[in-house]
C-alpha cells in the first residue's frame, strides 16, 4: 500500500493512476491529491481538533486553509464524526480514529482511496460501522483494501485480488473466489475456505 501511495518507492515496476506517475516529482503532488491513503495506524497531530486534523491533512494536499476548512465538515459528516468535530482527536477510539483518517482522505477529492487493515482490531459495533460506511463511500470514489479479515470479503466488496509472496494467486469477482471454497463450506467460512484451497493449490 505504501507504494501505491507513493511514499516508498518500488524496486521495480511502477504505479500510475490515470497515466500519472509519482516517481516524477514534478507529478507526485498530482497523484497524491487524487490518491488517498489510511495507513493501518492512524496517528492524529497532538492537540488539534478531529476537524483541525483533517483540515490539516487537506491543506497538506494542496488545498488553501479556508477551502480545507469549510470541506473538512463534509468529510466528517460522511463519516459519522459530525458530531465529534471539535473533539481532541487523541481522545478518539481506534474505529473513530480511522474513521477521522477516512475523512482526511475524502477531504481533497480524492478518486481513489487506500485503506489498508481497515477493521483490524475493532470491536464488532465499530466495524459495523465501517461496513455501513463502504457503499456510501462507493457511490463516489473508488476503495482499494488491503485485508485479512476474510469475514469481511461477501459483505463488502466486488473483486478480489489474492497476493502470496509477491505473486497473484487470483484475480476477479468475489463470488467467483468464494466458488473456490469445497462444496459444504458454511457460510461465514467461505472466504477462509477459498483462499487456503488456492493457497494449497501453489503449495
Amino acid at each position: 500500500m505504501g507504494i501505491a501511495a507513493s511514499w516508498i518507492n518500488p524496486i521495480e515496476g511502477s504505479v500510475r493512476w490515470r497515466g500519472i506517475d509519482p516517481a516524477k516529482a514534478s507529478l507526485r503532488a498530482s497523484y497524491r491529491k487524487a490518491v488517498g491513503w489510511l495507513p493501518q495506524n492512524v496517528k492524529p497531530m497532538p492537540g488539534l481538533t478531529v476537524r483541525e486534523n483533517v483540515a490539516y491533512i487537506g491543506w497538506l494536499k494542496g488545498m488553501s486553509r479556508s477551502d480545507a476548512w469549510d470541506e473538512s465538515r463534509d468529510a466528517l459528516e460522511r463519516v459519522k464524526l459530525g458530531s465529534l468535530a471539535e473533539r481532541k482527536s487523541h481522545q478518539l477510539s481506534g474505529g473513530q480514529l480511522r474513521r477521522m483518517g477516512i475523512a482526511g482522505t475524502l477531504v481533497h477529492s480524492s478518486e481513489i482511496v487506500l485503506l489498508d487493515e481497515p477493521t483490524a482490531g475493532l470491536d464488532p459495533s465499530q466495524r459495523q460501522i465501517f461496513r455501513d460506511l463502504v457503499p456510501q463511500l462507493l457511490a463516489d470514489i473508488q476503495l482499494v483494501v488491503a485485508t485479512h479479515q476474510t469475514e469481511d470479503l461477501d459483505a463488502m466488496y466486488d473483486h478480489v485480488v489474492i497476493l502470496d509472496q509477491g505473486q497473484v494467486r487470483f484475480e476477479g469477482d468475489t463470488d467467483g473466489f468464494l466458488a473456490l471454497s469445497a462444496p459444504g463450506t458454511p457460510e461465514g467460512r467461505r472466504a477462509e475456505a477459498a483462499y487456503t484451497q488456492l493457497i494449497a493449490r501453489e503449495v
